[in-house]
Order: C-alpha cells, then structure tokens, then sequence
C-alpha cells in the first residue's frame, strides 16, 4: 500500500483548494452568457495558447501517450510530428479566420452559417456524445490512479466500506470538484485551471524522465532494454515485422497525419474554443501557433516515461538470505503482486477494476495494463514531496480533460440544442442558468460512459476510435464547406451521416488480433483481422473521411447551391484578404509557422 506522508497530501490539497478557488473568484464576473460560454472573448493570446494545448493534456495525454509509449514505442510520437503540428499550423493560418471572423458561438454554429440547421443539429449532437465519452474516459483515468495507489484504503477501511467501491467513489468526487468551479466561473474557470495544469505537468515529469533516463543507463541503457523497433519513429513503419503498431506508411499519413490529425486540432470545439475566447482575430491566429511551440517537446515528457516503464526490470517475488549474529539464517522475502509479476517491466497485467479479476485476451494470455505505464513509474522513482507533486500533475490532466469536455458540452447543448430547438426567445439569464444545468448533465452522462473505458488497455485507443467516428467523417465536411463554394447543405448533412455509418460497418466487421468481438469490432462479423486497435482506428478514420467526401460531392452536384453573397466570410475563395498587418514580419503568424514546420520536420529526421 502506498504510504503518502503529509507533504504530500498538503501538495494536493493546495491544487485542489486553488481550482476551488478559482471558480469561487472568478463567480462574480459571470454576468452574461458570453462570459460563461466564451471567457467574454478578453483573454491574451498567450494564456489562450496554453490552455489550447492543455485542452488537449488530460488524461489521453498524459496518462494515453504513456501508454502508447510502452505499447507501441517512439512511433507514439507520430501523434506528434504529423498528427498535431502540421494540422495547428492550417487552423491557425486558415480556419481561425472562419471561425474568430464568423462571430459564431461554437463549430456547430459555423456549420449553421456554412449549410444550415439540420448539419448544424446533428453535428451538435455527435459532438455531445464524444465530448461525454472523452469526459468520462478522464473519469476513468483518475478512478483507476486513485484505486491502483489505494488512497482511500484507509478510509474504506475505516468505514467498514468494501474495497471494491473506491473506484465509483473516485469517480464521483472528481465529478464534484470539476461540477464545482465549471458551474462557478464558467470557460474562464476552465482556462485558468487549464494553464495551471500545463506547468504543474512540466514541473511533474520533466523530474520523472530524468530519473528514469539515468536509472536506465542514459538512452543507451533505454535501447538496450526495450525491443529494437521501440526505438524508431520512422523506420519500422513499412515493415511488419518491425512495427510495433502495425500501421503502413498509407494508414499513417493518412489516417492520422491528414485525417484524424486535422480532423482534431481544425473541428473539435474542445480545443477551438480556447481559440476562440483570445480579444481579437490577430491573437486568435497566434493562439494555435504558441501552442504548436511547447506541444513539439511534449513526446518527451508524456511518451518517455511509458518506454522507460516497458524497459525496467519486471519485480519478482524475491527471498534473501542472510546470517544472524548468533549463525542463524534469516529469511526476507520480497512480496510483489500478482499482476505486477505477470506484467512486463513496470506495466502490470490489467485487472478489472469492478469485479478484481485479472482480464485475458483471445488467447488467453493475461492483458497488460498499459494505462499504469506512467503512474508506476511515479511510485517507482519519486520520494515523499516530489512524489506528491507528480500525482498533483496527473490529477490535475485528468480534471482539465474533464472540464475542457464539459465546458465543450455546455455550451454546444445550450447554443446548439436548447436555443434552436427546445426554446428561443429566452432571456440571456435564462440561457446561462441552462448552461450551469447542462454542466450537471454532463457530468452525470460522463459518470455512465467512465465504465465503458475498462474494456480497453489503452485509452488512446479508446479516443482513437471515438475519434474517427465523429471528428474524421466532420473533417471533410470543412474542408470542402471552407474551400468550396459549391458544397450544399443537403450534401454536408449526407455526407456526415454516410461518414458516421462507414465508420460504424468498418467497425463492426473488423477485429485487431489479440481482441474479442464486441467493442473492439467485429460486432457484425470478422472479415478482416487489424494488427493493432491503433491500425484499426487509422483506417477506420480513412474509410469515414472518403465516404463523407464523396458523398457530399456527388450530392453537392445534385442539389442547388446557394448564392455566392451569402457565403462571403464562409468560403476561402470568396472572403475578402485582411489588409497587410502592420506588425514586424517575424512577429506576424505565417513567419511563426514556417519556424514552428521547420522545426518539426527537423525532429522528424533526427528520431528518424
């Protein structure tokens, strides 16, 4: 059992007192539904820029790319090189425009705008359910820490409670903190909270990744440890043999370099609505482009830790023998677990945390537990103090996965759902009280999806795939609404329905190899075998995005477009040029961007 000493609990106490405290601050200043909704579209580009990367730092992040990292190695920074920053470079120079420019509330407000409200209502809704799932996704992310380092064994104890319940208890108090400063202070709250948690993750991990380097041997020892293809980004990706994740050179650049890739960073209001809170069209360019800056060092400390988890030495079962004074020979034995000693280096086996049983794949082979990569590797190397500040950064990612989804929701289910459909015309009171109660809602809807998360031994996967049901089959809908002026309504509201239920056919009549039928795929039947659940997704991305595009397309021709006035601001060929800025041309975001693609390509080729 771990034993936190009162330094550490002090540490996270004060966290969770600050975020408290925040929306309690921040309460009085919420007079309007703008300022509830959108930060009252006043915050500087910098502090927006930050909170654009932590919406993206929770728990598929930080405890995800950890994952990944022991499971698929370095190829895990592919979510990087060309699965970020190439598509935060297009939304900052091309989209934001769009989006800042339209004065729309949300994306699905842009669709309205774009097509009209039947595309706009029935992105709403996908994007609901996604923005649940993510937020209950984090939910599960944060039970499962709390119950693998038994921080309420004691209390449970105490009570006289069974063990078994400390996982929804868990759940349920991360739901009332973030239910708590969301309801007070809104996408502000959020935003604050979201810059707070991107230093407490720096000064969390950068630690860990030191450590564990020089426990290890230095990069040589890490080579040494884990199997040769950990090691490289690009080179196994055309060979099976040495692949980890089983995905060609096709399926990655286009399956997550163009279109999941793109698909998050250009339409998911998760992220754009940080963009979106920035004071003017200048800093909301910027917004995406300062965070394109810190997220190109991100690999190292959020997917180091899970190879450097993969490559440690697995703990046994030990028994040492040593003489007594009196000649004796005394016995000391070293007690692991169960799941700890049928793991692999820190990566336990996974248990299901329900029922306590240890969870097998098709073969019969126990699961690892992939998840526990980098909170592992916090209890391995972190002493009292730092140990406390390194949970304080993990909890902190989960609470800002959670509150980004929620916020997301919010104001999606209130701009998009209840103000078009339910009731129109009311007071702007009225619509901010709706939003506090849709935050309950969410929560509540978040609470039920959490569960659904334990079937996976990797919550990238999970997201991935959630994904490329909702954001790559809307990707093509932009791209096409932006950059063509002859794309319809009726055609973009085919065309997502097409994209969603290719996904959901390619789903169900594949399965990744170690994987039962059910979740995973394969729900309709098996016609094709995935090397992984990540190769799965990719392609099950690409088969949505085309279908989409093709659709709309072929609809597009079918139907009547409408007049060319109305979609000025809406279109890229018809938007009038900003006038030439004034600002010096290195501090302008095109010079920024070109900076922020060298310096990825030049990453590119030196992990290569």
């Amino acid at each position: 059992m771990l034993n936190l000493t009162s330094v550490d609990w002090l540490i996270m106490l004060l966290y969770f007192v600050f975020v408290l405290g925040i929306g309690f601050a921040l309460k009085r200043s919420m007079k309007t539904s703008k300022d509830f909704f959108q930060a009252g579209r006043a915050l500087p580009a910098w502090i927006c820029g930050l909170a654009f990367i932590s919406a993206n730092l929770g728990a598929q992040e930080v405890i995800g790319m950890g994952a990944s990292g022991a499971k698929y190695g370095l190829e895990t920074a592919q979510f990087y090189g060309i699965g970020a920053i190439p598509a935060m470079i297009f939304v900052g120079i091309f989209m934001m425009p769009f989006y800042y420019g339209s004065k729309a509330r949300s994306v699905p407000e842009f669709l309205r705008m774009r097509f009209d409200e039947k595309t706009r209502a029935l992105n709403a809704c996908s994007f609901a359910v996604m923005t649940v799932f993510s937020s209950g996704i984090s939910m599960y992310a944060m039970a499962r820490l709390i119950q693998a380092l038994h921080l309420f064994d004691g209390l449970f104890y105490a009570l006289g409670w069974r063990t078994e319940g400390i996982f929804t208890f868990s759940i349920v108090l991360s739901a009332v903190i973030v239910l708590a400063y969301i309801f007070l202070g809104g996408l502000t709250s959020a935003i604050y909270n979201e810059v707070l948690q991107f230093f407490l993750i720096i000064a969390g991990f950068l630690p860990l990744v030191l450590i564990g380097l020089r426990n290890i041997g230095g990069w040589n020892g890490l080579k040494a440890s884990v199997p040769m293809q950990y090691m490289h980004e690009w080179k196994g990706v055309s060979h099976a043999a040495t692949n980890p994740m089983g995905i060609e050179i096709i399926g990655l650049g286009m399956g997550l370099g163009f279109v999941l890739g793109s698909g998050y960073w250009c339409t998911d209001f998760l992220v754009i609505q940080t963009a979106m809170a920035s004071k003017n069209m200048e800093s909301a360019r910027r917004v995406p482009l300062i965070a394109a800056v810190p997220k190109m060092l991100f690999p190292f400390l959020v997917i180091l830790p899970g190879l450097l988890a993969i490559g440690m030495a697995t703990p046994k079962t030990t028994t040492v023998e040593s003489h007594g004074a009196d000649g004796s020979i005394i016995r000391e034995t070293t007690v692991v677990s169960p799941e700890a000693a049928e793991g692999r280096g820190l990566v336990p086996a996974k248990i299901n945390p329900v029922t306590g049983k240890a969870m097998l794949d098709a073969s019969g082979q126990p699961l690892l537990d992939y998840d526990m990569a980098t909170p592992n590797m916090l209890l391995h190397f972190f002493p009292t103090g730092i140990l406390g500040l390194g949970l304080t950064a993990l909890l902190a990612s989960f609470m800002s996965g959670m509150a980004g989804n929620v916020t997301a929701f919010n104001t999606v289910f209130t701009y998009d759902l209840y103000q078009s459909y339910i009731h129109k015309g009311g007071s702007d009171r009225h619509y901010m009280a709706v939003g506090r109660w849709a935050t309950v809602g969410g929560i509540l809807l978040s609470i039920g999806t959490a569960y659904a998360a334990i079937n996976f031994n990797n919550i990238m996967d999970t997201l991935q795939l959630v994904f490329s049901f909702v954001n790559a089959p809307l990707f093509a809908t932009f791209l096409l609404g932006m950059f063509w002026k002859r794309a319809t309504g009726h055609a973009a509201f085919s065309g997502l329905i097409a994209g969603t239920a290719t996904a959901m056919l390619h789903h169900g009549l594949t399965l990744p190899i170690e994987a039962r039928p059910g979740i995973h795929g394969g729900w309709i039947a098996v016609l094709h075998h995935y090397p992984s659940d990540m190769a799965q997704n990719f392609w099950t991305a690409i088969f949505a995005f085309s279908a989409n595009f093709i659709v709309t397309v072929v609809v597009s021709y079918c139907t009547k477009a409408r007049p060319e006035a109305e979609l000025v601001g809406l279109v890229h060929s018809l938007t009038p040029k900003p006038e030439r800025s004034h600002i010096v041309w290195w501090k302008r975001p095109e010079a920024l961007a070109m900076a922020i693609l060298l310096g990825a390509i030049g990453l590119n080729i030196f992990f290569y």
